[in-house]
């Protein structure tokens, strides 16, 4: 007995050299960071100040899909119906390539391209349209979330709301472990059908490369599934919320999920980027060597 009372007093100190070393990026960059990482078909895992929500900005489009693609499953909707949206109401001054690839004129898009433009190219004219005009509003899909058990989340606000008052983004928050949970029920498939399940998966492996935070510092061939969320900056220089999660693949081929919520740290963005990039490498070092 006294062989595996060593392992586990080794693999506990390292894990906690591990929490160590990403207390200290945390404590040098300034600003509020919570970290979650969980094994998805292994057991494992941790999280770092999660005692706080942090704001969302759009990795709340991730929420908003599942929600959803449960009404596809449910047979109120299907990803092939199409939607009509005038012209007038699309918001131009947002971030939005739908409008950029269909510059002045009215749309009518699928769901699916909706969902896609949502997730992967993280649109807001299509993400508020299928929260306002789809989904039954930033309070169904709350409910919807808390009823699958995921409690430590609050969506009140749009896309458009936000953009608005500087205030509303820190209403729609989310804590570390609550995006572990989101990241496995869809690993493990509990909220939705295997055909709507594999599209969000699909739609969140095809965010663009400028979209890369946890991967920055992995091997090139790292295979994520993520969603990214990021807020503008105040006068001061301040950004609210500049975060991912997803999960990774390991090379065991075992399942990592990470979640990296960065809030209230000095411009510019790329401190962000190496915030999450330093955290997911030091944990992406720790789970192919030592686990």
């Amino acid at each position: 007995m006294l062989v595996p009372q060593v392992m586990f007093a080794q693999q506990s100190k390292s894990i906690l050299q591990l929490q160590e070393r990403i207390k200290h990026i945390i404590d040098t960059a300034g600003g509020k960071i919570g970290v979650g990482v969980k094994g998805m078909d292994f057991k494992g895992g941790f999280v770092i100040n999660n005692n706080h929500g942090y704001p969302m900005m759009s990795v709340f489009k991730f929420p908003l899909a599942f929600a959803i693609l449960g009404k596809v499953d449910k047979g109120e909707l299907q990803l092939s119906q199409k939607f009509h949206m005038p012209k007038e109401t699309l918001d131009t001054n947002t971030w939005s390539p739908m409008v950029k690839d269909f510059p002045n004129q009215d749309l009518d898009m699928t769901l699916a391209d909706l969902l896609t433009y949502t997730v992967s190219k993280s649109d807001n004219n299509a993400c508020d349209f299928l929260y306002t005009k789809v989904a039954g509003g930033p309070a169904a899909v709350n409910q919807y979330l808390h009823n699958a058990g995921v409690k430590e989340i609050s969506i009140v606000y749009t896309e458009g709301e936000m953009e608005k008052d500087w205030a509303l983004q820190y209403k729609n928050w989310c804590k570390p472990a609550a995006a572990l949970q989101l990241l496995q029920l869809l690993y493990n498939q509990k909220l939705l059908s295997k055909s709507s399940n594999d599209f969000l998966m699909q739609i969140m492996r095809e965010l663009p490369d400028w979209g890369k935070r946890i991967t920055v510092l992995l091997p090139p061939a790292t295979e994520l599934i993520h969603k990214t969320g990021a807020s503008g900056a105040n006068k001061q220089g301040i950004m609210a919320a500049f975060n991912d999660i997803g999960i990774v693949t390991l090379p065991d081929g075992k399942h990592l999920a990470i979640s990296v919520f960065v809030s209230d740290f000095k411009t510019p963005k790329e401190r962000g980027i190496n915030v999450i990039a330093a955290i997911s490498k030091e944990i992406w070092d720790y789970y192919t060597t030592k686990r």
